[in-house]
């Protein structure tokens, strides 16, 4: 049985996966367009790099050290992938997208298996 707290972080994993399957169908069907040069987009993506290494470098438990891992480093991927966007030629922004949906999925899928792993 699982406790409130590992179905709560459970239930976070798993809305991440779907975010990321989403992202994932919007990027590939091109119904998405992103405002990539703007300043709130770059400011987005500096902050997710600052939030990630920020999980990555703090004071962790010993216990949740994978789990910090797994976020921080998703959270830092996932800001590289925003700079890219932002940089990038138009045809590549599709491509990047589902780059970030699925590392988003990916977070989630890894996530929830690190909820079920015995402490």
């Amino acid at each position: 049985m699982l406790t409130p707290q590992r179905m709560l972080r459970l239930l976070i994993e798993v809305i991440f996966l779907l975010l990321g399957v989403i992202v994932i169908w919007l990027a590939l069907s091109g119904k998405v367009s992103v405002e990539r040069h703007k300043p709130s987009w770059l400011i987005l993506s500096v902050a997710l790099i600052l939030w990630g290494l920020r999980a990555l470098y703090g004071p962790n438990k010993w216990w949740a050290r994978w789990e910090n891992w797994t976020r921080g480093l998703s959270l830092v991927l996932l800001g590289l992938v925003m700079l890219a966007i932002s940089r990038v030629p138009f045809l590549w922004i599709g491509p990047l997208l589902a780059g970030a949906g699925v590392v988003m999925a990916m977070r989630g899928i890894i996530g929830a298996a690190l909820v079920f792993r015995p402490r």
